[in-house]
């Protein structure tokens, strides 16, 4: 972040200002901004804001002790360090991330992407984070930070030498993408797709496209949206777009369009058309779903003037999408994992299952170990059935299904006539577990896919060898 005074932030944010006898108002803190007190280091600024679980004011003192500068608080922790008290933590958060921006912007170097979409941010925003930061010095969120509280954080690491600010949006209802985006006021809006994903919280696929479209309205009237032509519903938003729109898909129609896609085991093949230039394009990354990111994220570099052969090679050289997210994990034993249990969506689920069946060598099995997709809503019975058929019509060797949450898939499964007693029904992730432990043999694929919620994550790491 960059430099403040105490002071200076207690005035940003509203608050009040209480000192220790030793320190004094116009003291400077420059660290990191944390609400998560294990990730505190010296000179951080820790936000103690109440959660659903627990009070972050309770972490408070271990903040301070792991060499927090300042604590913002909405009552005061009785701690060592300089506190500010503010009437809202989160209200707070976003004050300061949103002066912040404004500052850096203002020196008029720093350009800002915004991405959403109902699946493929991370992965975005992770293969942006590599092309942008191989031509400039590119700030983009941690892991998954993309909600009411990750995002501001995230854009509060950038300082006066940040060129490129990568946001990862997310919301789970109208208005919260509307939100992130005034403080962040994008140069460019990404908007990937529009799914089933927390569909049960917004209310339907139609509440989540005109959440989604929030983005796009955000911007400029010089402002870009990034649009994927393939995608009936992102493609309507180009009707909202204050300036000009970039198309990115499979359509001959698009400006950076991919053809001759090939899936493996090692990655994922296209020939990409952007800007007159044609070339092959080697992902690392599994699955061919990924290549849309990729010609996202391709878009947005052609858009910020990026030189387009070193960003591809960036993007080339990244491993994976993210931690459990279609991360393989080869065993010893010639056993492949490929473990994608952080979330889950109907799309991203068949995507996943799709993957799995392409990748499969012919001596081999493909085993899918499926668990809940949740925030479905009323959508959740229909959602889970319509996977279970399309695990028999891939030809997946053996489904176990994990979890009550997840039964209709197993139900779904068992009706198709093709199949007789391919698939499992196990009540948790140690059964699964006791199922797979002795059954896999050299050449097969085991797919570990659901929702965060139903943990499978953990049993993918398991079954990969990472863990006992």
């Amino acid at each position: 972040m960059i430099a403040l005074a105490l002071q200076e932030i207690a005035d940003i944010v509203g608050g009040r200002l209480v000192l220790p006898a030793d320190s004094a108002a116009d003291a400077l803190v420059d660290g990191t901004v944390e609400t998560d007190s294990r990730r505190v280091t010296a000179g951080s600024i820790f936000f103690a804001l109440p959660g659903e679980v627990t009070d972050g004011h309770l972490f408070a003192p271990a903040a301070v002790d792991a060499g927090a500068a300042l604590v913002v608080a909405e009552r005061d922790p009785e701690v060592t360090a300089p506190v500010v008290v503010v009437p809202d933590g989160v209200a707070a958060l976003h004050a300061l991330a949103t002066e912040i921006v404004r500052r850096v912007r203002s020196r008029g170097r720093m350009r800002v992407v915004g991405i959403t979409g109902s699946n493929g941010k991370t992965t975005t925003k992770n293969l942006l984070a590599a092309a942008l930061g191989a031509h400039g010095r590119t700030v983009a969120p941690r892991e998954s930070f993309n909600n009411h509280v990750g995002a501001p954080i995230s854009m509060l690491m950038i300082d006066d030498d940040t060129e490129y600010l990568v946001v990862e949006m997310g919301a789970s209802g109208i208005g919260h993408i509307a939100r992130l985006a005034a403080i962040a006021r994008p140069d460019i809006a990404v908007v990937l797709k529009v799914g089933l994903a927390h569909a049960g919280e917004f209310g339907g696929v139609e509440a989540t496209q005109r959440a989604k479209s929030e983005l796009v309205q955000a911007l400029g009237a010089d402002g870009v949206a990034v649009l994927n032509a393939d995608d009936p519903r992102v493609a309507a938003m180009s009707a909202l777009a204050p300036g000009r729109v970039h198309w990115f898909g499979l359509s001959n129609d698009a400006e950076t369009r991919a053809d001759h896609i090939a899936a493996s085991a090692s990655g994922t093949t296209f020939e990409l058309h952007a800007g007159g230039t044609r070339r092959t394009v080697a992902l690392r990354i599994l699955g061919e779903h990924h290549v849309m990111n990729a010609l996202a994220t391709l878009a947005v570099v052609s858009e910020l003037g990026v030189p387009l052969e070193p960003a591809v090679e960036a993007i080339e050289a990244v491993a994976r999408a993210e931690r459990w997210r279609m991360e393989v994990l080869p065993r010893e034993d010639g056993v492949v994992v490929i473990n994608d249990a952080y979330n889950a969506s109907p799309d991203s689920m068949a995507a996943a299952l799709k993957t799995l069946a392409q990748i499969t060598p012919p001596e081999g099995r493909s085993f899918a170990v499926l668990g809940e997709m949740a925030e479905l809503g009323e959508f959740a019975d229909e959602e889970h059935d319509r996977l279970g058929r399309l695990v028999v019509r891939l030809n997946i060797s053996q489904l176990i299904v994990v979890g009550h949450g997840a039964r209709h898939i197993h139900n779904a499964a068992g009706l198709e006539g093709s199949w007789d007693g391919e698939s499992r029904f196990v009540a948790d992730a140690d059964a699964a577990y006791a199922v797979l432990r002795d059954e896999l043999r050299a050449g097969d694929v085991v797919l570990v896919k659901s929702s965060k919620s139903a943990g499978l994550r953990f049993l993918g790491d398991r079954l990969g060898g990472l863990t006992p």
